[in-house]
């Protein structure tokens, strides 16, 4: 792969910790999510990252096919990634399953469903994650 772009981000403290990119745009506190034991502190945890950027890298991958359908999308447009943890059906340690969900105001049903199939198969996030997590698809 010819990498066009590279970031990092270093992480102290696990789930009860901070993360930062090396830049400092990203630069947040991490707690643990009640339902995983947690309390209640105010930060976010992984599962939320990992949803705020699958949902953004989505809907770039949904643009660009829109436009190589010559559809275009509205402003509106927007993808829900819903990321969910539990224990690993393999019966060791845990993992992840994630929900899209596809609101494509003013397109057709048909013509969405298109554009966010062909999205599945070009972003890198699904392209990440396939074969290794359950990714469900759907339209608002």
């Amino acid at each position: 792969m010819k990498t066009l772009y590279s970031t990092s981000a270093v992480a102290t403290g696990g789930r009860e910790g901070s993360a930062r990119s090396k830049d400092g745009a990203l630069d947040v506190t991490l707690t643990t999510p009640k339902e995983l034991g947690g309390g209640s502190g105010a930060g976010t945890n992984p599962e939320q990252l990992f949803a705020a950027g699958y949902a953004a890298c989505f809907l770039s991958a949904a643009k660009l096919i829109a436009g190589q359908r010559k559809v275009t999308l509205p402003d509106e447009a927007a993808i829900t990634a819903t990321v969910g943890i539990g224990p690993n059906d393999k019966g060791e340690g845990y993992g992840l399953a994630v929900a899209l969900t596809a609101d494509f105001p003013g397109i057709e049903r048909d013509e969405a469903q298109a554009i966010v199939d062909a999205a599945h198969a070009v972003c890198p996030y699904s392209n990440a994650t396939r074969g290794n997590i359950d990714v469900t698809l759907s339209l608002a």
